[in-house]
């Protein structure tokens, strides 16, 4: 079945479907050894052999998706210029083209999934899916009721209101207030920008589940492989088979 060179190359990890586009208008992708031109053109995967920057992107490879616990002071990159560290510390061995799906600020800490599905990252991250994702955030002040109420209802942050969220305040104190707090926008900075919005600095901020995928007993700097159940879960989250 012929499907779009650039869904093929997402669906086999080699890149983003926008970053696939580009590629393709630098003339860095070759389809049976003639450079690709044309965004709209379509594969047969079982026939064609592409190339991206000459080298081959397999198809029908087998995905991984893992779960990391990422440290604080953690960046959520591959390829940081500057040597800092970096997720791609934490996964050595992994396949080479498995990539973090959406980000978590370099200060917050959790969970984090990682895969070479770029059709399943794709989908994770896309607005459109509305894709959960679960914090426990320690705040500055007493967080009260009221305010609660209003993130739930959803709040203007640079001129765009946030989608209605799930709070719940576990702690309230007048130094210091734990919250859970649930959203599917992917927003940068949400989080810490809602708090904000009403006096409170974030202390700390830790993603506790994302896509139904849970960290529990994950320690710091710990990854596992994703059981095929919840691949399969992940999958039908976002619409694929």
């Amino acid at each position: 079945m012929d499907i779009r060179l650039n869904k093929f190359l997402s669906q086999q990890g080699a890149a983003s479907r926008r970053k696939a586009d580009v590629l393709i208008q630098e003339r860095r992708v070759a389809v049976n050894g003639r450079v690709v031109e044309d965004l709209g053109v379509k594969i047969d995967p079982s026939r064609d052999r592409v190339t991206v920057d000459g080298r081959a992107v397999a198809s029908g490879c087998d995905f991984v998706t893992i779960a990391l616990n990422k440290p604080a002071g953690i960046l959520v990159t591959l390829d940081d210029p500057f040597g800092r560290p970096a997720v791609r510390d934490l996964v050595a061995g992994l396949p080479g083209n498995i990539r973090p799906v959406g980000r978590l600020d370099k200060d917050s800490r959790g969970l984090l999934l990682l895969t070479n599905d770029g059709e399943l990252a794709f989908r994770l991250t896309h607005p459109r899916y509305e894709v959960p994702k679960t914090y426990i955030v320690s705040v500055r002040g007493e967080v009260t009721a009221a305010e609660a109420a209003r993130l739930e209802k959803g709040i203007y942050l640079d001129g765009r209101k946030t989608a209605p969220a799930k709070v719940a305040v576990l702690e309230a104190h007048s130094a210091r207030s734990v919250v859970r707090v649930e959203i599917h926008e992917g927003r940068k900075h949400e989080v810490r920008e809602m708090f904000a919005a009403f006096g409170h600095d974030v202390a700390g901020l830790e993603r506790v589940a994302f896509a139904g995928v849970k960290l529990e007993r994950l320690a710091a700097r710990q990854w596992r492989v994703l059981k095929k159940s919840e691949v399969r879960d992940l999958r039908r989250r976002v619409g694929l088979a």
